[in-house]
């Protein structure tokens, strides 16, 4: 799609130039019309502009319609050629573009344009042994369009032919005489070549003579890059000698002395930086992103006063720019400043509250923060804005879930499957939220038959295989059903600690305590140390096996983890103390 919107690109530019050319046919009367009377050559001529006024109006198949037509009547008709190629290139048929192209060609082989074009197709479909020969023609033919130059050295670097490249240059300088692109494209060819030393050498002779801001600071970058710090200083001074407000150098500059630790020159050429109108926003946003994501934290704890100072100030020239006003929202909750981060999460919505980025980013913040009654209040609100992303308002349950306001759940997950009824994702989760709200709120009835929609959706939903069976299996209810749904949940994913316990506790339950260890030890390697209920488990299966010793290891360590997670532990594990003893 990219070579079709760059030659698009292109072609909309001429089309002012090309429509005093196409006026004119009726009175100058090119080649395309020998045969043809004066009137038969102007009718011609003014179905091709009518066909040029509906191509730039972008009715492509109104420009084909009439185009088709001038061509089934003068099949040699160049410029009808040529704009059929445009219209097709509209619409992505390459063949028919090529054909267009060609034939205009072929028709008028002075047109530059025409030859042109097709070349740039060639180029862009990625058929460089076309390209090139065509481009090199070209040249022999129009000597003095520099564009094609430049053009043959991209095409010869994208092939690795570098030293063609370099030979196409000189032809240019010797054409053209020498300018700072030619130096740039020298420079960049010798490094291809890794010719370091010479293609340092060559922009330094250049810099001699045409000293530019853009030419001292790419000599800063080489420096730095080879690890000349106190050149590439110097280098970047030189260049905001001439530009004071340079940003590309102010950056270089300051990325050398925050490399070289010399924090305090560092901030304030940063201070600069940010101070400078000639940097967009976002190149601004961009860089103290990076610096907040990629730097030491040690370093923003130790300056953090002075980043804070940074960030308020681009903030302060830029308070509607999104992407300024989310790097200093994700640096403040970075460095724990909940506050601080919502203030700038909640500006960034306010600035543009159509934006779809804005409103998503502020809603995921308040869920990670876990400010549930905001997140279930700006979630609807987010919702009300889009009313078809109901991740906003799935994003709004979780706070609803947390402030056990179990109903407005239910009433998400309804209007999540009223909204949605044929995204199965969205009614997947919709139907297996409800399970779990209708299991929590004691309606094990409402809660199998929402994991039954949710099964029918994809019986491999791991997520409501398990919960399914583990709550079969404190029911004590249809074990074998359990057993079946669980065994597929650790055939899916057999280091899964939580399924594990599931299938484990269905063995036990089915008076299967040796065939259930061995997975309550393997949940044991994968995070089941961590979760007081599987242990609890684990300890009542090796109970049963009487296995005393180790059973209490295990009640001890969940006894001390316990805070809720199994209300009657320390009564029942009383209870097996006195067992044992007997």
């Amino acid at each position: 799609m990219l070579f079709l919107y760059v030659l698009l690109s292109i072609n909309f530019d001429m089309n002012r130039n090309l429509i005093y050319i196409i006026l004119s046919l009726a009175i100058l009367l090119p080649a395309s019309l020998s045969g043809q009377s004066v009137r038969e050559g102007a009718e011609s001529a003014n179905m091709i502009i009518s066909a040029v006024e509906r191509y730039n109006e972008r009715d492509i198949d109104g420009a084909k319609k009439i185009l088709q037509q001038i061509i089934a009547e003068d099949s040699e008709n160049d410029a009808a050629w040529y704009y059929m190629a445009l219209c097709a290139i509209a619409g992505n048929d390459v063949e028919m573009a090529e054909q267009g192209f060609r034939m205009a060609s072929e028709l008028d082989p002075d047109n530059f344009w025409y030859r042109y074009r097709l070349a740039r197709l060639y180029s862009m479909t990625s058929r460089p042994e076309l390209t090139v020969d065509m481009y090199e023609k070209l040249l022999e033919d129009f000597p003095k369009k520099s564009d094609l130059y430049f053009d043959l050295v991209e095409m010869y670097a994208a092939q690795r032919e570098y030293q063609k490249a370099l030979d196409t240059l000189k032809e240019i300088e010797t054409v053209f005489g020498m300018t700072e692109s030619i130096a740039m494209y020298r420079f960049n060819l010798l490094r291809m070549l890794d010719k370091q030393e010479e293609a340092f050498k060559s922009l330094e002779e250049y810099n001699k003579e045409y000293s530019s801001p853009y030419v001292l600071s790419t000599l800063a970058d080489y420096q730095m890059s080879m690890y000349n710090d106190s050149t590439a200083l110097a280098y970047y001074d030189e260049a905001l000698d001439l530009a004071p407000d340079y940003a590309p150098a102010l950056l270089g500059k300051a990325e050398t002395l925050r490399l070289t630790r010399k924090y305090e020159e560092y901030f304030d050429i940063l201070d600069r930086y940010v101070s400078g109108m000639d940097s967009p926003a976002a190149a601004k946003s961009d860089y103290l992103m990076a610096v907040v994501q990629r730097t030491d934290p040690k370093f923003i704890n130790s300056f953090r006063p002075q980043l804070d100072s940074v960030i308020d100030k681009a903030v302060g020239l830029h308070p509607k720019d999104s992407l300024m006003l989310q790097t200093a929202a994700v640096y403040y909750y970075s460095t724990d400043r909940k506050d601080l981060a919502k203030k700038h999460f909640k500006a960034n919505v306010e600035a543009w509250p159509e934006s779809f980025a804005s409103a998503a980013n502020y809603i995921e913040f308040l869920m990670y923060a876990e400010e549930w009654e905001d997140l279930s209040k700006e979630g609807r609100a987010a919702f009300d804005k889009f009313p078809q992303e109901t991740a906003f308002l799935e994003m709004a349950s979780v706070g609803d879930y947390n402030l056990e306001a179990y109903d407005k759940v239910l009433d998400i997950c309804t209007k999540v499957l009223e909204v949605a009824p044929k995204d199965s994702s969205k009614t997947l989760r919709a139907w297996s939220t409800m399970g779990d709200i209708y299991h929590q709120l004691g309606d094990d009835k409402k809660a199998y038959k929402a994991y039954d929609k949710a099964l029918k959706i994809n019986p491999d939903y791991i997520y409501v295989l398990n919960n399914y069976a583990y709550y079969l299996s404190v029911e004590g209810k249809k074990l074998k059903k359990a057993y079946n749904m669980s065994k597929r949940t650790i055939e899916a994913e057999p280091d899964n600690a939580t399924y594990l316990d599931t299938f484990g506790w269905i063995l036990y339950l089915q008076g299967k305590p040796l065939e259930a260890k061995p997975f309550f030890k393997h949940a044991m390697l994968y995070g089941g140390k961590d979760s007081v209920v599987i242990m609890d488990h684990y300890a009542e299966v090796l109970y049963a096996l009487k296995e005393y010793d180790l059973a209490m290891v295990y009640w001890n360590m969940a006894l001390k983890k316990n805070a809720g997670d199994v209300p009657d532990l320390e009564e029942r594990v009383e209870l097996r103390k006195q067992s044992m003893k007997k």
